[in-house]
């Protein structure tokens, strides 16, 4: 696969410092893992809502959200539910939303986590970007939030090569998420039961920052995401890239896992090719 750039992404990443892949002859892949990089800023946490009911432990921001950690939070909701049964999160604001996760023991992916990964979420934000990956890895579990050191690294490179980072808003905001919002326990996969259960705090996460690509990193974000192509979601992901889905009306785009790619160079340019077939269809050429 030939993967041509025009004269504006050529200078965009020229601009922005990032090396692009280009066949045979010609440059590096971009983003690649090889060179040296900054360490990710560790993500800002606050001391979460007095309550008398559960403990919350300290969640990670948004960036755009910092400004309101200094807004009294007046009321924390938590949501409580037998394993497997349905959520009420359709009414939940993102502060609450965040509490409620980390108050949740709906499916057995709770047990032994440290700190859940989804994020505190202001009323007003918006990102035109929705990063899902896998479910949270040691980093992720520990920091307590999506994409963590090393993967977080190149998932940053990623973004700034479209024009969106996770500090961003609107058109240059990318909101990242994984599949499940707990590390699962002994390092076991997330059972099919699982992902669908935790999938209820990935629709409210997807109404309120209202994206218009969702881009699935891993096979189990896939899994997730392509429920509704029994036809697809079987293949493995490199037989799912190339093309795009729709989830809840908003259009997917598969590709690897930033972890994945990190092992893997030679499947950057492929995840490459993704990252332009998701900013076409955000700039409305698909």
């Amino acid at each position: 696969m030939t993967l041509e750039l025009d004269t504006r992404q050529r200078a965009m990443l020229m601009e922005m410092g990032v090396h692009v892949w280009l066949p045979e002859s010609e440059a590096a892949a971009p983003f690649a893992p090889d060179e040296p990089a900054p360490r990710p800023v560790e993500a800002q946490t606050f001391p979460p809502a007095a309550t008398t009911t559960v403990p919350l432990q300290p969640r990670a921001l948004v960036p755009a959200a910092r400004a309101a950690v200094a807004q009294p939070v007046a009321k924390v909701v938590t949501v409580t539910a037998e394993p497997g049964a349905p959520l009420d999160l359709g009414q939940l604001d993102g502060t609450a939303l965040a509490q409620a996760a980390a108050a949740c023991q709906a499916c057995g992916l709770y047990v032994g986590r440290k700190q859940t990964t989804l994020q505190v979420l202001p009323d007003t934000y918006q990102a035109d970007w929705l990063v899902l990956g896998d479910p949270p890895d040691e980093d992720e579990d520990r920091l307590g939030h999506p994409f963590a050191e090393q993967t977080g690294v190149l998932l940053d490179n990623m973004l700034k090569a479209v024009g969106a980072s996770r500090t961003g808003t609107g058109a240059q905001g990318a909101y990242l998420s994984n599949v499940v919002k707990c590390r699962p326990p002994f390092g076991r996969v997330p059972q099919a039961a699982e992902l669908v259960q935790c999938a209820q705090y990935l629709e409210r996460e997807i109404a309120l920052v209202q994206p218009k690509i969702i881009l699935a990193m891993g096979r189990f974000a896939a899994q997730t995401l392509l429920a509704e192509y029994p036809e697809q979601v079987v293949l493995p992901l490199g037989k799912q890239r190339g093309q795009v889905y729709r989830y809840r009306g908003i259009p997917v785009v598969v590709t690897y896992h930033p972890k994945v790619l990190l092992r893997a160079s030679a499947d950057k340019a492929k995840a490459w090719a993704d990252l332009c077939l998701a900013m076409d269809v955000v700039e409305g050429a698909v």
